[in-house]
């Protein structure tokens, strides 16, 4: 996923920035669709200064779009989308939002087409009609105004004053997440703000502590035989017991910081009945997969509050799991780990209900504060097929860190919480987290379609993509996620 910039505007935005707010109650659409706690507004970018062009002129001739300053009903994340997802946006997209509790506008911030995080270009999810274009999502908190416009480029990727048209549907979509579980009214863990600046010299990125330094293939073992199915669309395998609610871990080895209730998963609604817990559970020894690693505590679905009527029924399966990509979300850095559920269920609505997903794009989402989160639904030590990284959704899974780690580094709870997951996933299926291995491609713009990419079993976004994803700062710390994680493995 592309990082947004923080964008400062001149003297003439510094205009805009003065104008009193337009109250518009009755806007041309805005829709709020979903549950009555949470959905989404809608809102349609429409000529600004267009000399009296309707929306349609206004887009081929290339005039700029967008939203006036605006109050509107509450909302915390905020995305641009648009008809057609195979169109490409060629423009500038930036917002600004006006927080709900001081009444203060922020800077304009830039939002970037969002075309790397998907669903594969030949997958039953990717070919659907529903799809639409998007651009990143932005976490902006508790907001009631906003204001956006889209600047067409030229095609040279500048700013023009006679630049190709922009796509069709243009619209701004605005996420409440709604208020979500009880249970999660209180913060999950302490926020690493507080933590030195400094860190140990071993998270620097590279190879560190126990674990071999060579890229042994970690293609160990057949891939068929016990390996059943085809390479997609296999029928959901039995229940999988182990994914039951485990609740949301502060320092996994702070003993004074004891974890939240959960929610039971096997509920409807959540319950308000004892939760159910189960410990970590203690490495496979088994002869099949001789180096695992305990699983860690998993806050799911249930436990962040993920509305179920929301996604598309069933699940896809594939074969195996032979790599872990990770990602940023690029939703930014100013949240509190308390809100990170509210930006899971904001992330989830957006995906399936703005950009027609079938359901949350990755399949575990980590915060800063370490905690890890169940994404795309189907069973935490299964193989779901999600629509995380473009060509590579097939024997694979999705980790996105929430935030922007284009400069920023990750806190070492987010790093050291990537590798404890990817050491118990990747164990569970015999892969060795220092290893590399081989995944077909099923079209990108950095592997053609069926190219067999040499890839490392824990590699970053941009490792099968041609994206900034997931950020210089926290790519820097894949070598210590690898390291990490093949430790704890044994090996």
């Amino acid at each position: 996923m592309r990082a947004f910039l923080a964008s400062s505007i001149g003297v003439a935005c510094t205009a805009a920035l003065a104008l009193p707010l337009t109250l518009n109650p009755a806007p041309a659409r805005a829709d709020r669709v979903g549950s009555a706690d949470g959905g989404t507004q809608s809102l349609p970018l429409l000529p600004l200064g267009g000399g009296g062009l309707d929306r349609g002129a206004a887009m081929s001739s290339g005039a700029a779009l967008g939203v006036e300053p605006r109050s509107v009903r509450p909302f915390s994340l905020v995305g641009v989308v648009w008809d057609d997802a195979s169109a490409r946006l060629g423009g500038q997209v930036q917002v600004r939002t006006r927080e709900a509790a001081t009444g203060a506008w922020s800077a304009w911030r830039d939002l970037e087409a969002l075309d790397d995080d998907a669903p594969d270009p030949d997958s039953p999810e990717g070919a659907r009609s529903r799809q639409r274009g998007g651009t990143t999502p932005l976490w902006v908190g508790d907001s009631n105004g906003v204001q956006a416009r889209v600047s067409p480029r030229g095609g040279s990727g500048v700013l023009s004053a006679q630049p190709a048209g922009l796509p069709s549907g243009l619209r701004l979509e605005l996420v409440d997440p709604g208020r979500g579980p009880a249970t999660l009214a209180r913060p999950l863990t302490t926020d690493p703000s507080a933590e030195p600046s400094s860190e140990p010299s071993s998270e620097d990125g590279s190879e560190t502590g126990s674990a071999p330094s060579s890229e042994a293939s970690s293609e160990t073992g057949s891939e068929t035989g016990s390996e059943t199915g085809s390479e997609t669309g296999m029928e959901e395998p039995p229940a999988d017991l182990s994914a039951s609610p485990e609740a949301p871990q502060a320092d996994p080895d702070d003993a004074s910081a004891p974890p939240e209730p959960e929610p039971s998963e096997l509920t409807a609604e959540p319950s308000t009945a004892p939760p159910l817990e189960l410990p970590e559970e203690p490495p496979n020894t088994s002869s099949a997969h001789p180096y695992t690693a305990p699983r860690p505590r998993i806050v799911t679905r249930a436990g962040w509050g993920a509305d179920e009527k929301l996604r598309e029924k069933g699940h896809r399966y594939t074969k195996t799991v032979k790599a872990a990509f990770v990602h940023h979300t690029v939703t930014g850095n100013a949240y509190s780990c308390s809100q990170a559920p509210s930006i899971m269920r904001s992330i989830y609505r957006y995906h399936v209900s703005s950009l027609g997903w079938r359901d949350f794009g990755y399949n575990f989402a980590v915060d800063k504060c370490g905690n890890i989160y169940e994404g795309r639904s189907g069973g935490v030590s299964k193989a779901v097929q999600g629509a995380h990284t473009r060509g590579f959704n097939t024997n694979s899974m999705g980790i996105a860190v929430l935030g922007t780690y284009s400069s920023k580094k990750p806190s070492s709870k987010a790093v050291k919480a990537v590798a404890k997951l990817t050491a118990w996933k990747l164990g569970l299926f015999g892969r060795n987290p220092s290893g590399t291995t081989h995944l077909k491609s099923a079209g990108g713009n950095r592997f053609k379609k069926g190219t067999k990419a040499k890839l490392r079993v824990i590699s970053g976004h941009r490792d099968g993509y041609n994206t900034e994803c997931p950020g210089n700062a926290l790519y820097a710390k894949l070598g210590t996620v690898r390291s990490t994680a093949a430790r704890l493995q044994g090996r």
